[in-house]
């Protein structure tokens, strides 16, 4: 199991991924899962994948080989997407052929045959734009009213997404919100772990592309978590005690 996050906001975009890949409850590896697709001067797009394992790698290089056009031409590449939604069909395309070869094969052993993928950046001036691309090639596109996207083991996540985050959320508390999100994730589900990779986007194209492999040692993530732990305690001791408890409960 992994978790991948998603976070389109007015002033740009985040992306975070765990690493961690589990064949069972005491086979547990890591693999990359935040893909760079394209890093040029015209466009930088990034993937983040959850799923079968063999079938998201089969889908990365799909994209970078090309997808065949059917009539001899040159393979389409995302070189040649004008946009975002292009980009996000020509991936939804890939993890359809990848369903289709790959997919086939392992369920005829009863293997899990899903993929499921985080799909963000930007293609000429435009703004950054995410999209959640499904199993069956079909995607959704993040907008400002929920202004993020989750794949993965994502329920332990999601309610300080809902609390914390709107599109008005500067990046800086974004990367904090999201760095909760996966706290609460990994204290709840152990198929979910560090390292994180981070990358940040911001919505002008001048200020650059950020990344960060968060390790298990990072000192700014350990402290983090921590201290969220201790301010959940002290809010919660602030909170008045429920009027209608006995007193003998309350004086425990």
């Amino acid at each position: 199991m992994t978790y991948c996050l998603g976070m389109l906001l007015d002033a740009g975009l985040v992306l975070m991924a765990d690493t961690r890949t589990n064949a069972g409850i005491d086979n547990f590896s890591s693999f990359k899962k935040l893909h760079v697709l394209a890093d040029d001067r015209d466009r930088q797009i990034f993937a983040c994948s959850a799923g079968s394992l063999s079938i998201s790698q089969s889908v990365i290089g799909l994209i970078h080989e090309g997808l065949p056009t059917g009539d001899g031409e040159m393979t389409r590449t995302l070189k040649r997407a004008t946009s975002m939604f292009r980009v996000a069909q020509l991936v939804g395309e890939a993890v359809q052929i990848a369903s289709q070869t790959v997919g086939a094969a392992l369920a005829t052993i009863n293997a899990s045959s899903s993929v499921s993928l985080l799909l963000g950046g930007r293609v000429g001036k435009a703004p950054p734009a995410l999209y959640l691309i499904y199993n069956a090639g079909n995607f959704i596109e993040c907008k400002a009213d929920v202004p993020f996207l989750q794949i993965g083991e994502t329920k332990y996540g999601k309610p300080i997404l809902d609390r914390g985050l709107d599109y008005e959320t500067p990046l800086h508390e974004a990367v904090k919100v999201g760095f909760l999100s996966f706290d609460s994730a990994m204290r709840s589900n152990l198929g979910v772990a560090r390292p994180i990779d981070l990358l940040v986007m911001p919505s002008d194209a001048r200020q650059g592309v950020f990344q960060r492999r968060i390790e298990p040692d990072d000192e700014y993530f350990n402290d983090l978590s921590m201290r969220w732990a201790a301010y959940l305690h002290e809010a919660t001791g602030a909170i008045p005690n429920p009027p209608w408890l006995p007193d003998a409960i309350v004086d425990e």
